[in-house]
């Protein structure tokens, strides 16, 4: 009897958070410079349509954090399959179904750290499977995880990615 280990990785809300007070500081920075106080009160003129721009960006911050916080996005990595779950959809991709796979870093993105993005290619699927590792929690032990499944799977060829090039004639 085999005891199948799930290692469960959240993804991260860091940015949308971020983004959500940025917005917001920007909008009570601007209100408080452009607003005056007239006799002990504060007098804020909602003419100024840059307002309702930067309140526009606020409540589009707002409104796209909590729909990723309502959709609880996960990567769940087990013995033999790895599995992408939301709270309204769960995808199970069974390691036995991975052509290739390849671990590294994807050149369009600039961030830190060596393993950037893992690729894998399921048989008889066009389109391949990106995971941008720095997007989940406990992206060290992610990769490790990767590593482990890489393990059994044949390597991808580096910089192919499924992109076909055309020969010119």
């Amino acid at each position: 009897m085999r005891i199948s280990v799930e290692k469960v990785f959240k993804y991260k809300l860091d940015f949308y958070y971020q983004q959500a007070l940025i917005y917001l500081a920007t909008l009570l920075l601007y209100v408080g410079i452009k607003g005056s106080v007239i006799e002990d009160q504060f007098v804020f003129v909602f003419r100024d349509p840059i307002v309702y721009i930067i309140m526009f960006f606020v409540a589009v911050s707002i409104v796209v954090l909590i729909l990723n916080w309502i959709r609880d996005r996960k990567l769940i990595v087990t013995e033999d399959k790895i599995i992408f779950h939301h709270r309204y959809h769960e995808r199970v991709i069974h390691l036995s179904d991975i052509e290739w796979m390849h671990i590294g870093r994807e050149m369009l993105v600039q961030t830190a750290g060596r393993f950037q993005m893992v690729v894998f290619k399921m048989k008889g699927r066009l389109r391949l499977f990106r995971i941008r590792v720095g997007r989940y929690e406990r992206d060290r032990e992610l990769v490790a995880e990767m590593e482990r499944i890489a393990e059994r799977v044949p390597k991808g060829k580096r910089g192919r990615f499924g992109m076909s090039r055309r020969k010119s004639v």
